[in-house]
């Protein structure tokens, strides 16, 4: 067998590989309409959003009409092929945190369905993240509050069905907004899951899909973070004048919905790439939550177990898992700064903190959209001789941990996983190799 690491990053490389859009996209292409009677208009949101434009612009026929405007995040528009006329404009905006470009965008967005009739067709291309760059705030609400909601969601410990609930209360777009607004067109959509579950509805905040949440859920978990808004936006919610369409609706009559990349999918596909390398694979989960930390401290449990011989994993074995973890930031001295890192690093943090250098564990947890929070790597490795490492640098785990510091832990030990962008999202990747 190659180098451990070697073997962790090609099943990583795998993982994304199966979730890019060209790769997923024609079998839920819709027949373009009648061009006499009816026109194609592209809308989107999302870290994928760049890809699965150009793999429509590659797919649709010559001769079919096409037009559209999609939003990404910043440096996540791929290179485009050579000879690949662009139809659908892409534009980029800020990731986690919203700011002008995408609140244009959003309102570009929501200009160009006035007028649709039901001969047209509204392809919506939807990931995550879409939920911050296709930003358009509720009135009364100005971007610089919708980026201190966002700010302080992010440091919360919410997770992302929480977070986007509450986001599509107080949006003019999310939580089925743009489908409404897409009326009376027929709207077909097609996502790329980064959530739990895969629930279209959580995807980037729902645009076009019905939403069950109410707005007495946005209001309790104002109240269960300690978000701090407005009392305008507490009577806005109270007396429901922000309340999203509902699944009973007639906006959403006649459209559809085409789950073209999920988590499962990805760890699939490294399942199988493991096993060709002779390795046992095991799949956990794809819908993991809670605290990064103490996530990577039970995924170092069973690789214990399973290094002693001990559990229900036969080693060689390859432990993989997906979901979307969180991370509560701690409260750190006054102008001190803040630790950098995502939920992928403070996992193998919790990871390398709860193995102890155990012997013949190695492990890689990263984001497969190539970044892990706002930093410029997509996650980090851990070793048998982590913790030797650090000790030699002076590094204390523990500091670390409490600064949320994953990066300034990592990056001197050479361990940050760098990729780039990907142009896929399909949330976290997390693999431990035993042997």
């Amino acid at each position: 067998m190659t180098d451990p690491q070697t073997v962790l990053r090609h099943l990583y490389d795998v993982a994304v590989q199966r979730a890019l859009p060209l790769h997923n996209t024609a079998a839920h292409l819709p027949a373009p309409p009648d061009p006499a009677k009816g026109r194609t208009l592209v809308l989107g949101a999302g870290k994928a959003g760049g890809a699965m434009a150009q793999a429509v612009e590659a797919l649709w026929p010559a001769d079919a009409p096409l037009s559209g405007l999609v939003v990404t995040r910043y440096g996540h528009t791929p290179p485009r092929p050579a000879g690949l006329p662009e139809r659908i404009e892409v534009v980029e905006a800020a990731h986690p945190v919203p700011d002008a470009a995408g609140l244009q965008a959003a309102e570009r967005i929501l200009e160009l369905t006035q007028g649709l009739s039901a001969d047209d067709l509204v392809l919506c291309l939807i990931s995550g993240g879409g939920s911050s760059l296709l930003t358009l705030p509720a009135e009364g609400i100005s971007l610089q509050l919708k980026q201190d909601i966002n700010r302080q969601l992010l440091a919360s410990g919410a997770n992302i069905a929480e977070m986007n609930c509450l986001r599509k209360h107080l949006s003019r777009i999310k939580g089925g907004r743009l489908a409404a607004a897409c009326a009376p067109a027929r709207v077909v959509t097609l996502t790329i899951s980064d959530v739990p579950g895969d629930d279209p509805s959580i995807i980037a905040s729902g645009p076009t899909v019905p939403d069950a949440s109410t707005c007495a859920d946005a209001l309790a978990i104002l109240k269960r973070y300690a978000i701090t808004v407005p009392d305008s936006v507490l009577q806005a919610l109270q007396s429901g004048v922000w309340e999203t369409p509902k699944p009973n609706s007639p906006v959403f009559a006649g459209h559809s919905v085409h789950m073209i990349a999920t988590p499962q999918q990805s760890l699939q596909a490294a399942a199988e790439a493991a096993r060709e390398q002779g390795l046992n694979a095991y799949i956990l989960s794809d819908e993991m939550e809670g605290e990064s930390r103490e996530v990577g401290k039970v995924h170092a449990a069973l690789a214990r177990a399973a290094a002693k011989g001990l559990g229900p994993f036969q080693k060689p074995c390859v432990i993989l898992s997906g979901g979307e973890t969180t991370v509560t930031l701690k409260p750190h001295a006054a102008g001190s700064p803040r630790g950098r890192g995502g939920r992928a690093g403070e996992f193998c943090l919790g990871l390398a903190l709860g193995l102890q250098g155990q012997a013949g564990v190695w492990a890689l947890a990263a984001d497969t959209d190539g970044i892990d929070g706002i930093e410029n790597n997509a996650g980090a490795r851990v070793a048998p001789d982590t913790l030797a490492r650090a000790l030699a640098l002076g590094q204390k785990l523990d500091d670390h941990l409490q600064a949320n510091d994953a990066c300034g832990f990592f990056e001197p030990l050479g361990d940050l996983i760098i990729t780039g962008p990907t142009h896929t999202n399909v949330n976290d990747f997390r693999a431990m190799l035993v042997l």
